[in-house]
């Protein structure tokens, strides 16, 4: 157990020590910033038709913030072991494979729970300040974080993916960044697309993310969205323990 929790450890740290995450950091706190305040001075002109936390989550400066984030925190987790030959040394440590692959999303992922901290802030200011609720009820918020949460899982594990198949940091985020943009544009074919039919068009609604968010917000919570990402996260992570196998096995 204390090598596996040393390994996060490390992961944590070599984040932090990479320029990159002051980066992520710093641009997604400030998009975040103004997007918050465009929604709320949006609110004070007037009464509008949803409420804050589901306008929050639902704008396009949102979303262009939260994308990225993904490939810049995955890009380099394997692929700069790879390129510096530090693999070969972590392998001699006294953990396997899946305890590496899992220590390395659970380092990513944490740093990934920092980046949400200002934003229930927001939110709890919001409602001292102006004694009003930010959402309908209690499952608009529960909900939307689950949500956020699990993609967020669903998109670290297909970037890491990425990484594990390069050892280049470049390629990686290129590669991940390119897959999420495609996995997120694919909810909208049934928007874009002419003459689609209803099943197909519910077909793609239940793999789109910006639906499910629009959804989760509002309070409503479906099962199969979660079910969903998680199953596909727990895919991705085992898909990359297989491929750090077959680089051992062609040594």
């Amino acid at each position: 157990m204390r090598p596996f929790l040393a390994l996060i450890e490390r992961e944590l740290k070599a984040l932090f020590y990479s320029p990159v995450a002051y980066v992520v950091l710093g641009a997604f706190f400030l998009l975040t910033g103004l997007n918050f305040y465009s929604v709320v001075s949006a609110f004070s002109r007037g009464p509008a038709g949803v409420t804050l936390v589901e306008a929050y989550f639902n704008t396009i400066v949102f979303w262009f913030a939260l994308l990225p984030v993904f490939p810049l925190l995955t890009m380099r987790l394997y692929a700069e072991e790879f390129r510096l030959g530090t693999w070969e040394l972590l392998q001699t440590a006294p953990v396997r494979d899946w305890q590496i692959v899992l220590a390395k999303f659970l380092g990513v992922f944490c740093f990934y729970l920092l980046l949400w901290i200002p934003t229930t802030l927001y939110f709890a200011v919001f409602q001292w300040v102006t004694r009003e609720d930010a959402a309908q009820a209690l499952g608009a918020y529960g909900g939307s974080f689950l949500l956020i949460l699990l993609m967020g899982a669903f998109f670290l594990s297909l970037g890491a993916l990425c990484s594990a198949l390069t050892s280049s940091q470049i390629v990686a985020w290129v590669t991940s960044f390119a897959v999420i943009v495609a996995v997120f544009f694919t909810g909208f074919l049934g928007y874009v697309v002419p003459n689609i039919s209803q099943n197909l068009r519910d077909i793609v609604a239940y793999f789109s993310t910006a639906e499910h968010m629009y959804e989760f917000t509002r309070g409503l919570i479906d099962t199969r969205p979660l079910v969903y990402y998680l199953s596909l996260t727990v895919l991705l992570q085992f898909l990359t323990f297989l491929v750090l196998q077959s680089r051992r096995w062609r040594r």
